[in-house]
């Protein structure tokens, strides 16, 4: 779990370290006794396919389950169903091949052993228009009859290769040449391994279109870091679905019956959800969650957050699994000075900019001098951060654009009543409504832009701008920057100026205290959440995106900074 008050003594991150790396190996104690030292067949596949895909998953740990994946799995379903009496559900295991895998089916004919794979789509064709078994399918089932000659004693003369889609049979034969070339593969895909450097995007463009771990490799974004005439076509998923449950009344448990997620509210029905229908739980208040749901949302990779009753981003729940090689390089890059200098200069100007260009829109068609001069003032601050030469100088810029900008904040708002004014920003606690407002909506951001930090497998307590302090990890201080204004200030301005507050029965007043009542922060929730759904098309990319997964995108690209494909971080700024 995250907690706010734990994101400091980053100088112990390397004790951190070594501690997931003794988890990482003690996974590989299973009751099939697998040895670390051997590599997956269906990894060396991965290998021979792309070697970053191969990288990202067996170094990093990354998998994704796309509907080819889940196709692939229905297919193998139906064939066991369709094969029984001759299919069998064979692992292998050989420590001096250095290689393991679960053979499709293994079937006996004329007295020899023949492996069979089974593919759902189309064979290449070769000059002839002749089927041919693709290079990785081919290495694949070459690797299965290696590892049976070495289980079984035998010699075995070939594999098969059955592609569905043409219902074709292709015959790929095992000879010395194969074999030698299987150890070869072997021998690189376990180098690879022990490297800490990710491989380049491959050259074949084609094969990212049909990759499911083209959202975490964002290979048509890294071609684009390095030729920006690059035209990216949109691997990324446009959006996630899943909605984010909002656990706002005190007292209700969140729970676990079969694959759902059971929500038990006090006097009422409990409400039960599908757990695929979910991708977020947010525990508001004194409400609470079972251990059991806790194991259950993380398998299925579901956020959890706690909000506090006065609507202060609390802490999440880290359910991250391997991904420490990404953590280590994350830690080399961002104790460079100069490396968190130049991230923060991105950061600074994005958020200057949008606040200058959400100023911008208010006076259009509108005489308001004060803002004008504000926006002027902002240009000219916004021409000194690019020379800042060191973040304590870039603080000072910021703290200027901030009070330039919040200084005029009243303009923008178009309501009559006195209750809805904005002198200045204040917090901890917010001493009026709009700041309430303000206040509530910064921190339903920081908790979304911490499951995307978490989802996407970094380190929230090591950032490049804000310093470790009690309130939140610095990571997520600092990329929620980017979003304050599409996500919260429009929300909060358009929401008072078109008149949906009751000053009243939306907001609970004690003393010089204002914070959201139960109905205001249901609202706020309803709205914040339809604005996320809603796209924003990325001024470099070219493509457009729902909010919901520009923060994941964000995050993504800010990896990129470090790994040689940096150049897009820090560029969505408000039209």
């Amino acid at each position: 779990m995250i907690l706010p008050g734990r994101s400091r003594m980053v100088e112990g991150f390397y004790t951190l370290v070594q501690i997931a790396m003794t988890t990482i190996g003690q996974l590989f104690q299973s009751p099939e006794k697998i040895s670390p030292l051997t590599i997956k067949v269906s990894a060396l596949h991965a290998f021979a396919y792309c070697p970053r895909l191969f990288y990202l998953e067996e170094v990093e740990e990354l998998y994704t389950q796309d509907a080819a994946v889940f196709a692939g799995r229905k297919l193998h379903e139906e064939l066991e169903e369709q094969e029984e009496g001759e299919w069998q559900d064979l692992f292998l295991e050989s420590v001096e091949l250095g290689l393991r895998g679960r053979v499709d089916a293994l079937r006996k004919q004329d007295g020899q052993v023949i492996p069979y794979e089974h593919k759902r789509g189309r064979p290449q064709r070769d000059e002839n228009k002749q089927p041919q078994a693709w290079e990785s399918d081919r290495l694949q089932v070459l690797a299965y009859a290696c590892l049976l000659e070495m289980a079984l004693g035998v010699t075995i003369a070939e594999g098969r290769i059955r592609y569905h889609a043409e219902n074709v049979l292709v015959h790929v034969p095992l000879d010395d040449a194969a074999r030698l070339w299987v150890r070869d593969v072997i021998e690189q895909a376990r180098t690879l391994r022990e490297s800490s450097f990710r491989p380049p995007v491959t050259e074949n463009e084609r094969l990212c279109t049909l990759c499911s771990l083209a959202p975490v490799c964002l290979p048509e974004e890294a071609r684009l870091a390095h030729d920006r005439e690059w035209q990216p076509v949109r691997l990324f998923p446009e959006d996630d679905d899943r909605m984010v449950v909002h656990v706002l009344e005190p007292g209700t448990r969140v729970g676990r019956t079969g694959e759902q997620i059971k929500v038990s509210r006090r006097d009422e029905k409990p409400e039960v959800i599908p757990a695929r229908q979910v991708g977020q739980v947010v525990l508001h208040s004194f409400s609470q969650i079972s251990t059991q749901a806790l194991h259950f949302c993380s398998d299925q990779e579901i956020g959890v957050h706690w909000v506090s009753g006065g609507g202060r981003y609390l802490g999440s729940f880290d359910a991250r699994k391997g991904s420490i090689q990404r953590r280590i390089r994350q830690y080399g890059a961002l104790v460079q000075s100069d490396v968190c200098l130049g991230l923060a200069r991105s950061l600074v100007i994005c958020r200057g900019r949008s606040q200058r260009k959400f100023l911008m829109r208010a006076v259009r068609g509108r005489e308001l001098p004060e803002v004008v001069d504000a926006i002027a003032q902002m240009k000219a601050v916004l021409k000194q951060v690019v020379k800042a030469e060191s973040i304590a100088s870039l603080l000072g810029f910021e703290g200027n654009l901030a009070a330039l900008y919040f200084g005029v904040f009243n303009h923008l708002l178009r309501s009559e009543l006195p209750e809805l004014q904005f002198g200045h920003r204040n917090r901890r606690p917010p001493k009026d409504r709009v700041n309430a407002l303000l206040s509530f909506g910064y921190a339903m951001l920081l908790k979304d832009v911490m499951n995307a930090v978490l989802a996407v497998g970094l380190e929230p307590a090591l950032g490049f701008y804000h310093q470790p302090r009690c309130q939140a990890a610095p990571l997520g201080l600092d990329l929620m920057e980017i979003f304050r204004v599409p996500l919260v200030d429009m929300i909060v301005v358009s929401s008072i100026n078109r008149g949906m507050w009751d000053v009243g029965e939306d907001f609970s007043v004690r003393g010089q205290q204002v914070w959201l009542s139960d109905l205001g922060r249901r609202k706020f929730v309803k709205l914040y959440e339809e604005r996320k759904g809603e796209s924003w098309k990325h001024p470099v990319l070219d493509y457009s995106l729902t909010y919901r997964r520009l923060i994941e995108l964000e995050v993504r690209l800010l990896e990129k900074e470090w790994m040689g494909e940096g150049g897009l971080f820090g560029q969505l700024v408000v039209r």
